[in-house]
């Protein structure tokens, strides 16, 4: 699933369209989570792209008389293509644009679980936004509020940062990468790590998480930037996807374990 430097990326590669108008709305297959709103082929015509934001794993594509809330689910991502190009294997949407190569945002997503929503409201207020955590690059985001958040919570520290109600955007590889450069052990039980630990954490998610948009996020299995491009923050992975490798600090080897249903990578030696 892209995680938020992947979103991240998409939403600046695909800046170069605002303030361009939307020239035709292609609409191949609407069944993604939710049901895409036919209308939008009538509604976004002639509508100019104000601005593109991001909150969480949501990018907010801001019109005149509404807002597009994207998601890319599982296997989803938004590329900018020639408007005479080949169609792809579930290219399902296309939002052509009146610049001077028609460039299109497409949609291409094999499994369907993103979202093309399209509201006449704040965004921020839609029930899918509102209840949020902070975003964990923002001021928000801090050793204060992380710490009482952990005080009451039995569940392991790795699934708690990845609840987008505690924060946002911190998705399987970058919990992973986080807890290891803090020296947490994932399976901590969150309400035992001392406001220093904490403290580690929270430098650690920010930093793992501007190093990946700088390095054009994770392509584990089939994220691409608008322009076809892969990320290669891969390449830095310390535990991530490293089991039985050696780690970087001490040599002993990477372990796996599942927590929350998902893969987890770590440490025994270096994370306590």
């Amino acid at each position: 699933m892209p995680e938020l430097p992947e979103v991240e990326i998409t939403r600046l590669g695909l800046a170069p369209l605002i303030n361009y108008k939307v020239s035709k709305v292609v609409i191949r297959n609407s069944s993604l989570r939710w049901p895409v709103d036919k209308s939008l082929r009538k509604i976004l015509i002639g509508m100019r792209l104000i601005s593109l934001k991001r909150r969480g794993k949501y990018i907010l594509a801001e019109f005149p008389k509404g807002t597009l809330i994207i998601h890319l689910g599982m296997s989803g991502h938004l590329c900018i293509v020639p408007k005479n190009r080949k169609i792809k294997k579930h290219d399902h949407i296309d939002i052509e644009f009146s610049n001077k190569d028609h460039q299109i945002i497409c949609y291409n997503d094999p499994r369907r679980f993103g979202c093309i929503l399209w509201t006449e409201e704040n965004p921020l207020n839609h029930k899918l936004i509102k209840n949020l955590g902070p975003e964990p690059l923002t001021d928000n985001f801090n050793v204060s509020y992380l710490f009482k958040k952990l005080r009451k919570k039995t569940a392991s520290i790795k699934n708690i940062i990845m609840n987008s109600h505690v924060v946002v955007g911190v998705g399987n590889i970058y919990a992973s990468e986080a807890l290891f450069h803090s020296n947490i052990r994932p399976q901590r039980e969150a309400y035992k790590l001392s406001k220093d630990e904490v403290n580690n954490l929270v430098a650690a998610i920010k930093k793992t998480i501007e190093n990946a948009i700088l390095k054009g996020g994770s392509s584990i299995n089939n994220f691409l930037d608008v322009n076809g491009k892969n990320g290669y923050f891969q390449n830095e992975h310390q535990v991530y996807g490293r089991k039985d490798k050696p780690c970087i600090v001490c040599e002993n080897p990477i372990q796996q374990i599942i927590l929350g249903q998902r893969s987890s990578f770590y440490c025994k030696n270096c994370q306590k």
